[in-house]
């Protein structure tokens, strides 16, 4: 992905807040690139940038960063330890999108638990890495198309994905045992990749409502997103790919 100058004409979002983006990327051509172009978007300014994660709590406390875009591969202090250090700080943390060169790579599960909002590829079109940004300051959760792809397969396979303890699992499965008939119906729709607005006319309810059964499957078992429903559903046996 190169930069350009020319900015690229994508909804600024709910507010028109200005999204403050943090580049962290040992490349120094892929974080000029990634700089000039989302400063070139209307809504979208980029703080700063870092080389790698040493020290990346201290930078995001003086960044004050909404969203992180975060090489998973990176020397000294890779992005998903980086990301387990971001998330593992008092307050909100910032959204952070994982940034990789392989569809298949093995942290992309461990980074989703961790807490990342998404992947995507560094080789995705401009609009999309812009759209990222936007979908994730909004509240979504963000895989490329391709990554969710493996990640359904590996489900379907039983193969590069992590699993859960047998504690884990049996603390995931107390938690669904909470869960209302309704919230259930909203994490399987979540799971085969159902927006709200699609949830909501396939329910026949409000948007809103789609949202207030969201926060609260969110709530009950103690998830951060919508990626970590998905992941939730798949590994309980709630939806099976395919």
């Amino acid at each position: 992905m190169t930069g350009t100058s020319q900015p690229i004409d994508i909804p600024s979002g709910e507010g028109h807040a200005v999204i403050r983006v943090l580049i962290v990327d040992d490349q120094s051509m892929i974080r000029a690139g990634f700089a000039a172009l989302l400063d070139a978007q209307p809504g979208i300014s980029v703080v700063g940038t870092a080389e790698d994660g040493v020290g990346i709590t201290d930078v995001v406390r003086r960044k004050q960063p909404d969203v992180v875009l975060m090489d998973i591969r990176m020397p000294r202090v890779n992005g998903l330890d980086a990301a387990r250090a971001i998330f593992q700080m008092p307050g909100s943390p910032p959204k952070i999108i994982m940034l990789t060169t392989f569809d298949a790579d093995e942290y992309v599960f461990s980074a989703l638990r961790a807490g990342a909002s998404g992947f995507l590829l560094k080789d995705s079109p401009p609009e999309e890495l812009i759209q990222a940004i936007r979908v994730v300051f909004g509240g979504e959760a963000l895989l490329s198309p391709r990554i969710t792809s493996t990640l359904v397969s590996n489900f379907v396979q039983g193969t590069g994905a992590p699993g859960r303890s047998d504690a884990q699992f049996s603390e995931l499965t107390a938690r669904l045992s909470e869960l209302t008939a309704r919230e259930i119906e909203v994490m399987k729709l979540i799971a085969r990749g159902r927006s709200n607005a699609e949830i909501a006319g396939e329910l026949f309810v409000s948007e809103q409502t789609v949202k207030s059964h969201v926060s609260r499957v969110l709530t009950k078992l103690d998830l951060r997103d919508r990626t970590q429903i998905v992941i939730a559903a798949y590994e309980s046996g709630l939806v099976r790919a395919g």
